[in-house]
């Protein structure tokens, strides 16, 4: 099991609570539950579900609001609410802004809303990378260069952002380490005298560690010109992935898939491009792939899990796939931890909760600082009202996460439900805290992106040479 990349997976942030949301198209009423609740779907005027919406519920007599981002088929929910009179706003990218409300909601009332979003005339694409790349069947490759990393395009906004940066440094973390700094000099020397694709791949990981982004997707693609080898080719499209240059990353990771079809970390990278881009449904389907080419190995079980954060619509297998992770590694709390999950994202009997709720007890009992399974043990105790049960483990998940945004919102509304208002009341004002903290925080990661750690690198040795495959 390789560690390193566990921890950290373990420390990037989990902005959404993973519950089961029944499929809904356009227009379509969800059941009503016990507690009051709102979900619905963002839509273009065509009826064409919005991925990556941004939504947000504002309660009027607070003035306290809680945001969600859309999923691939354009859906949100707000689950176990307070009755009371509310507003939803819906704000993507190139699209205006729609408001809905104020409306009330009444107790024990499930109320479906669905946003039809207008084409803003004003409005720009953000993202600035969108160049043709020509390939062909030979070992001499081309691609445009990265122009500026500071365009965050791609699909989707907050939690679906912040989950394509994860998704990219993961895939990227699984080349390896090279040359220090320091060897620069002596590397350009050799390189005048003799243009080898060992020391241009040296320099471009020397020039990447030192921010110098441009130079070294040059020498990335320089390696791999001179030497198509499974691990140049994956660091060339790894260093486009990270730096948001998803259209040639792609062809870079397919021209790989294809040399190299045994290579789980190529078709992980093609994953994680293809995610980024907003192609959410065969992305899925290519992180399966991965399970399966190299079953024994944890990372492509690590990387569902990370897709199952901003998405609620999971394709048959993944949860087959993620029981696999917990019976090749029973030791393994992130594996209870994200078979748990998946468990809970469609919709369940008491049976699965039941199962669920056990995967989520292994979790912490291996792991006892696995914030987000006490959040979700947290979670899942409120909805079978239990609350008594549901503090003690939300207090357990805010005291083992970093920054507890949703934790404290959902202590807040389990204390509104027990009637303890000054205890809701300072529990909302720590969630608006974690929450203000949260952003800051991702802000200033996006702004950092050229600093990856790359964790999974066979540290001190090149990869096994591997033989293309014609």
């Amino acid at each position: 099991m390789r560690r390193s990349l566990i921890n950290s997976i373990r420390g990037l942030s989990f902005a959404l609570a993973f519950l089961a949301v029944p499929a809904l198209s356009c227009g379509q009423k969800a059941s009503t539950g016990a507690a009051p609740s709102i979900d619905g779907t963002v839509c273009d005027v065509q009826h064409h579900p919005i991925a990556g919406a941004t939504v947000v519920l504002e309660a009027t007599a607070s003035g306290q609001s809680i945001s969600a981002t859309t999923d691939s088929h354009g859906r949100f929910k707000f689950p176990a609410l307070e009755a009371g009179t509310y507003t939803l706003h819906a704000k993507q990218p190139l699209f205006a802004d729609t408001v809905e409300g104020p409306f009330a909601l009444k107790e024990q009332e499930a109320k479906s809303v669905v946003f039809l979003m207008q084409k803003d005339p004003s409005g720009k694409p953000s993202d600035s990378i969108a160049e043709d790349v020509p390939f062909s069947d030979e070992t001499h490759f081309t691609v445009a260069g990265v122009t500026d990393t500071t365009s965050l395009g791609g699909h989707g906004s907050d939690p679906v952002r912040r989950n394509n940066d994860a998704l990219a440094k993961e895939a990227a973390s699984l080349s390896n380490s090279g040359a220090a700094a320091s060897e620069e000099a002596a590397i350009r020397e050799r390189l005048s005298k003799d243009d080898h694709a060992g020391l241009r791949f040296q320099l471009a990981e020397i020039e990447e560690k030192s921010g110098r982004s441009l130079d070294a997707v040059k020498d990335y693609q320089r390696a791999a010109e001179l030497d198509p080898s499974e691990a140049h080719l994956f660091s060339w499209g790894a260093e486009l992935l990270v730096h948001r240059a998803f259209d040639p990353s792609i062809e870079v990771f397919r021209k790989g898939k294809k040399l190299y079809p045994d290579s789980a970390r190529m078709i992980l990278g093609l994953g994680a491009a293809t995610y980024a881009k907003g192609s959410v449904d065969e992305a899925k389907q290519i992180f399966l792939q991965a399970c399966d080419i190299a079953p024994s190995d944890p990372t492509p079980y690590l990387f569902l899990g990370r897709v199952q954060v901003t998405e609620t619509e999971l394709p048959a297998g993944w949860t087959d796939r993620l029981k696999r992770f917990v019976d090749l590694d029973p030791q393994n709390a992130q594996a209870h931890y994200f078979y748990a999950i998946a468990l809970t994202k469609k919709p369940s009997g008491r049976e699965q909760l039941e199962i669920a709720t056990s995967q989520l007890k292994s979790a912490v009992g291996l792991d006892p600082h696995l914030g987000g399974a006490y959040l979700e043990l947290g979670i899942l105790a409120s909805q079978q009202s239990d609350l008594p049960q549901a503090v003690a483990y939300l207090q357990k998940a805010i005291e083992n996460t970093a920054l507890p945004d949703d934790a404290h919102y959902r202590l807040a509304q389990v204390y509104r439900r027990m009637g303890e208002t000054e205890k809701a009341r300072q529990e909302s004002d720590l969630y608006k805290q974690a929450a203000e903290k949260k952003t800051q925080q991702v802000e200033q990661q996006r702004h950092e992106l050229q600093q990856f750690v790359y964790t999974l690198r066979e540290r001190g040795t090149a990869p096994p040479k591997q033989t293309p495959q014609k």
